[in-house]
């Protein structure tokens, strides 16, 4: 029998630029990125789950205080991956500019993954509902009913109807979960090297119904804040509930 190779996983973008106001002062001299949590950089964590997975091509989009993920992460082979680098340098573009800077070194559908979550979710199984579904976008997203942040996501007939942080309404159950999946194409229209948040884009391809729909059964984690940390550290630790 021929042997079928399985399929190389699409590419992970992390956006790591961010200035991580509400972790101060903690991330005053470190990026959130290179916070300590299990014992071990956060982003040694995900990597290493990453890796786990199958994934074997990172860009870290960076910032404030870049350098320091780029010395520890290095080119990315002691994780048996490759790892590049879109620096944003003179500015912060927020996670929409980032990506769209580092377009050129991403493939044509890549993932993206906010450089504060801690997912256990089958990325494999995102690719696949990505496909086949056939649509420029998709989100992960989870049944939040408000509990760990306010829920952004409204579905109907299992689909997304509409995402939006700003026009929230009461159908609103679920919530981003932090990973994503993004053709090149729906950045074309967005300006180069002007600040603009990625939850834009998730919006408009949401009102065009462009965004496909993997909805997680698992809760997600996050290092955005002191208690999200001190939650994923008892994770992590295998401590908590």
């Amino acid at each position: 029998n021929r042997i079928i190779k399985h399929p190389k996983m699409l590419p992970v973008a992390i956006l790591a630029g961010g200035l991580a106001t509400r972790l101060r002062p903690l991330t005053e001299t470190v990026p959130k990125s290179m916070v300590t949590v299990g014992g071990k950089p956060f982003i040694e964590h995900q990597l290493k789950e990453l890796a786990r997975q199958g994934v074997k091509k990172i860009i870290l989009c960076t910032g404030f205080l870049g350098n320091m993920i780029e010395d520890f992460v290095g080119s990315g082979s002691e994780f048996g991956m490759e790892v590049s680098y879109s620096r944003e340098t003179n500015q912060l573009l927020g996670t929409g500019g980032a990506l769209l800077q580092a377009l050129s070194l991403l493939e044509e559908n890549f993932f993206v993954l906010y450089g504060d979550s801690w997912l256990d979710i089958d990325y494999k199984a995102v690719e696949k509902k990505y496909f086949s579904a056939g649509k420029s976008g998709l989100m992960s997203v989870f049944k939040n009913h408000g509990r760990w942040d306010t829920s952004n996501v409204e579905i109907r007939h299992q689909q997304i109807h509409l995402y939006s942080k700003t026009n929230r309404n009461v159908r609103m159950t679920h919530i981003d979960y932090g990973l994503g999946i993004l053709s090149k194409d729906v950045f074309k229209d967005y300006p180069s090297n002007e600040k603009f948040d990625l939850s834009i884009v998730y919006e408009t391809l949401s009102e065009k119904k462009d965004l496909a729909c993997f909805e997680s059964e698992k809760r997600f984690y996050e290092i955005g804040s002191i208690e999200g940390l001190e939650e994923l550290d008892s994770r992590l630790r295998g401590t908590d509930e």
